[in-house]
């Protein structure tokens, strides 16, 4: 049997971190078992669904990597092969046409509570009969799909193990809403079934759905799949993962800086473990990728943790990989690169110093575009009038350079050094101020090779202008 996967959202808002996760599990297991992954858009919701939140799931998961071998479905141009099978559901009396106005429902429901009884629709009660009795075909009324009273619903969830539900805990659901709508439960399980879903990977909150959804399996003879249901992600605090943790959107992290394949490598582990390894390859991800590796217990988001495994990526990938996704971020803050070295050189001296994208793109700024001013502490500091003996000094030989190289740079350095018998400190940081405009970079005679002899020329020069001022005040 050939293993099918899919990942459901409703297009209600963006791709959260939650369902990316879940759609990668969902994806893992597709690939690991040479199956295929399905992507489904759930949009009945029609009061809530939104074509920009279509498109940002779809966005999502391009940028994550997940490709779908089948889809994107849409559950709003099924509508008809629903009413189809409501049609034939009705016809077998395993469905039934409910007339009781939702008034009366919200009465009886709260004349139970009020009696301690937890609130449900009760075919059998007096008002509902009554209700549904001597009442025009035509009028205003739901499908009900109608629920065994008997039994039980067992299933195997491949991660919480054996679940059981007695029948009498279930109460017969709408599968058709008054303006003739299909509702979610009912859309699932004939999407599943006409897509040959074998394995249904989803977040926690659907198991109360679950034995409702198997029952109308059971109802239409197919099939079940099998289930199972991963548990939620919370914030660094303990509580649910929500905006105020900060990101949450998988495109905010894109926007935030980082690399796709940091924010699966962190997804993954939210829940699933391989041994003590941390860092995966996607290769290694699909080869080791196992449903009952993963925890039964909710994990916590961890921001420092996402970072760290940024940094790693951001070291351990191709420059030119890692240029690709930093272009969006130059983009953003309006960086030319034909204005300076090429940026997987930069990117090779810069990416060991960044946790992210954005902190990549902020150091390169002073590759690619001159400042107007000194960082102010670190021109307090090393922009002295002490400095400019040493900058004069290293500027003519700079100037006098003829072989641009990292390491004749560091020769003009440390002999600058010996002739005014100064440790390496006290030119090198007027230097790197002069040069990057900050009081911390990577090793200046590095940086200075890739700005070029020009611009280190012009920089040093307002350097020295800088502290003539400095002195005359």
């Amino acid at each position: 049997m050939k293993i099918k996967t899919r990942f459901a959202p409703s297009p209600t808002g963006f791709l959260h971190v939650g369902g990316a996760r879940t759609a990668l599990y969902a994806w893992l297991y597709a690939q690991n078992k040479k199956g295929e992954f399905v992507l489904r858009i759930e949009d009945t919701d029609l009061e809530r669904s939104t074509q920009e939140a279509i498109d940002a799931i779809i966005e999502g998961m391009k940028w994550l990597g997940l490709e779908w071998n089948e889809g994107p479905y849409y559950q709003t141009k099924r509508f008809e092969r629903y009413n189809e099978v409501i049609d034939q559901l009705l016809e077998q009396d395993k469905a039934y046409k409910c007339y009781a106005p939702k008034l009366l429902l919200d009465e009886i429901r709260e004349g139970q509570m009020a009696a301690g009884l937890k609130p449900r629709y009760e075919a059998t009660h007096p008002l509902i009969i009554e209700a549904n009795t001597g009442v025009a075909l035509d009028a205003p009324h739901v499908i009900r799909f109608r629920n065994p009273k008997e039994g039980t619903v067992v299933f195997e969830d491949d991660i919480r193990g054996r679940i059981e539900v007695s029948n009498s805990e279930l109460d017969d659901l709408i599968i058709r809403r008054t303006d003739g709508s299909p509702t979610y439960n009912f859309c699932v399980v004939v999407d599943d079934l006409d897509m040959g879903i074998t394995q249904v990977i989803r977040g926690e909150d659907h198991i109360n759905n679950t034995p409702r959804q198997i029952n109308i399996y059971n109802a239409l003879g197919a099939k079940v799949p099998q289930f199972a249901h991963c548990s939620m992600i919370l914030g660094d605090d303990g509580t649910k993962l929500s905006k105020r943790h900060g990101a949450v959107s998988v495109m905010q992290y894109r926007d935030d800086g980082y690399l796709p394949e940091a924010l699966l490598n962190y997804l993954v582990r939210l829940g699933w473990s391989h041994g003590d390894q941390e860092i995966f390859s996607k290769e290694e991800m699909i080869d080791h990728f196992r449903l009952e590796s993963i925890s039964k217990s909710a994990s916590a988001f961890n921001t420092d943790k996402l970072r760290w495994l940024n940094n790693h990526y951001m070291k351990s990938a191709s420059p030119e990989h890692v240029a690709t996704y930093l272009q969006w971020h130059l983009d953003q803050r309006k960086i030319d690169l034909s204005k300076g070295p090429d940026i997987c050189a930069v990117i090779q001296l810069l990416a060991e110093r960044c946790n992210t994208l954005c902190e990549l793109a902020e150091q390169s700024r002073y590759f690619y575009q001159d400042f107007d001013s000194f960082n102010p502490e670190a021109a307090k500091k090393h922009l002295r009038p002490v400095a400019k003996e040493a900058l004069q000094l290293a500027l003519t030989k700079i100037n006098a350079l003829e072989n641009w190289t990292t390491e004749n740079l560091h020769h003009v350095i440390e002999e600058t050094c010996s002739e005014l018998n100064v440790g390496m400190g006290k030119v090198g940081m007027p230097l790197r101020v002069a040069v990057t405009g900050e009081g911390q970079s990577p090793s200046v005679d590095a940086v200075m090779q890739l700005l070029g002899k020009a611009r280190v020329v012009k920089r040093i020069e307002k350097a020295l202008a800088f502290i003539a001022d400095r002195e005359a005040q």
